[in-house]
């Protein structure tokens, strides 16, 4: 069989940007909670908010690592896979990119060495300056990666000029229409990607009876979040339905797997097999209107199919129906445990239920494949174009030679994949390690500014933790 060198190009970058995402989404949401934890400490002096923090900034500082290093990598794809596609939309996205290193990269790396080396070194507020800071720079970076990934979805504010694209205004390309939805959309799912790893990993901590006040935190506040976060997703996520609807209908038809032309009184398929060939789901299992409910608020509404457009201007059906569905299907479970944890707190019970607890652990990646599922959908679903209906992705591939991307491709995975092996290992290290033991390092946990009744807090929460 002949190699494509289009296709092995789409498979690189698809395969680069997968791996890349999962760190900022964790990132994000970890870097917001250690601000908070600090911040709490500091109001409170409770030295349990300092012991999250402290623990929770060594698993953040390699996954910023690790973020760093694999985005690298996508910039330089631009140019060397899709090299068609930088020339003509750099004036566009070029400095949208440049605004994120010079407002974000920067700002995160002038004060991450202060947040990870600062304790004892500065003094208590301006440590706390600088993971604010660093929080901030992590949701200043998304905002610009988002701004540039949402005009190529809904471009906006161009014109163009022999055959490249310019700004004719820069506030429409930033804040073009899918924009505010897509930048809530993923801000919530880091949130709730953090919030689940620090729920999986102080459950396991409650389950092995270890670290309880810090587990037994960190658990309760993990919860509280997801409980607020998860529905709210929800209802951001029907918003920005809505505006595919009216954006990129395509899309949406492939996510609900609508095939004729139009369709009205169409039903949600909780299930089906979409066969590109027969152009017709098989084995459906629907509730007959809901999809015409949700997305028109008519039980009769009429939602546009794939058959409207012809089949080159289609999507890749069966990957956009089947992400969707685990992004949804993982959304619904992670509601589900938030409320059943708030069921739980009656009678004291969060922190003793078994199932809730190992729920918990199992759902720790949720948050990462929610939004690895979520991604696939966003991108998969706007083929074939890179710039929504004016950009195709088959016209702008550099012409290499398909045994190098070939090559290329497979250096990615196998190095990926060894840094994968690696990072993991150090994460399952540092849990199994755990937090700084209260006894043997009171100053340092404490910090020299702290008042005399914070160690004698100290004192009382390692005796507890001697005995529990």
């Amino acid at each position: 069989m002949e190699l494509d060198a289009a296709l092995l190009s789409r498979l690189q970058f698809a395969f680069t940007i997968s791996f890349h995402i999962l760190f900022p989404s964790v990132t994000i949401g970890l870097a917001t909670f250690i601000a908070i934890w600090e911040g709490l400490w500091l109001k409170t002096r409770n030295p349990v908010y300092l012991q999250l923090a402290k623990f929770w900034i060594k698993p953040f500082a390699i996954t910023f690592g690790m973020g760093v290093v694999s985005g690298i990598v996508l910039s330089y794809e631009f140019g060397t896979n899709f090299s068609e596609f930088s020339r003509i939309v750099g004036p566009v996205l070029g400095p949208l990119m440049a605004y994120e290193v010079l407002t974000a990269f920067f700002l995160e790396a002038g004060f991450l060495g202060v947040m990870l080396f600062g304790w004892q070194r500065v003094s208590e507020k301006l440590h706390f300056f600088a993971t604010c800071v660093v929080a901030l720079g992590t949701w200043i970076s998304a905002f610009w990666i988002i701004a540039a990934n949402s005009w190529m979805q809904t471009p906006a504010g161009y014109e163009i000029v022999d055959g490249v694209f310019h700004a004719a205004n820069w506030t429409e390309v930033i804040f073009n229409p899918s924009m505010p939805y897509r930048l809530t959309h993923m801000l919530l799912a880091a949130l709730i990607t953090g919030t689940f790893v620090v729920a999986g990993v102080s459950a396991f901590y409650l389950l092995k009876r270890q670290y309880q006040p810090m587990a037994r935190k960190g658990f309760s506040m993990a919860l509280w979040f997801a409980l607020v976060l998860t529905p709210l997703q929800a209802f951001v996520g029907d918003m920005h339905g809505l505006n595919v609807k009216e954006h990129q209908p395509i899309k949406l038809a492939a996510m609900e797997g609508i095939w004729p032309a139009t369709e009205t009184g169409a039903p949600l398929l909780l299930f089906a097999l979409p066969s590109k060939t027969d152009e017709e789901n098989h084995f459906e299992i629907a509730i007959p209107k809901l999809a015409s409910l949700i997305l028109t608020h008519e039980l009769d509404g009429e939602l546009q199919g794939l058959k409207s457009v012809p089949p080159e201007d289609r999507p890749p059906v069966a990957v956009v129906f089947f992400s969707f569905r685990i992004m949804v299907g993982l959304g619904v479970l992670m509601i589900a445990v938030a409320l059943y944890g708030l069921w739980l707190r009656r009678g004291d019970r969060l922190y003793s239920s078994p199932l809730l607890l190992r729920t918990c652990i199992l759902l720790t990646p949720a948050g990462v494949l929610a939004t690895l599922a979520g991604w696939y959908v966003v991108e998969v679903g706007r083929q074939p174009w890179l710039v929504h209906g004016l950009v195709r992705t088959m016209e702008v591939v550099s012409p290499l030679p398909a045994e190098r991307v070939l090559f290329s491709l497979s250096l990615f995975v196998i190095t990926y994949t060894l840094l994968l092996g690696v990072y993991l290992y150090f994460m399952r290290k540092l849990i199994r390690k755990g937090p700084p033991d209260f006894a043997s390092l009171p100053e340092q946990l404490i910090g020299t500014h702290a008042p005399g009744y914070a160690l004698a807090w100290v004192k009382q929460l390692d005796a507890h933790e001697k005995v529990h």
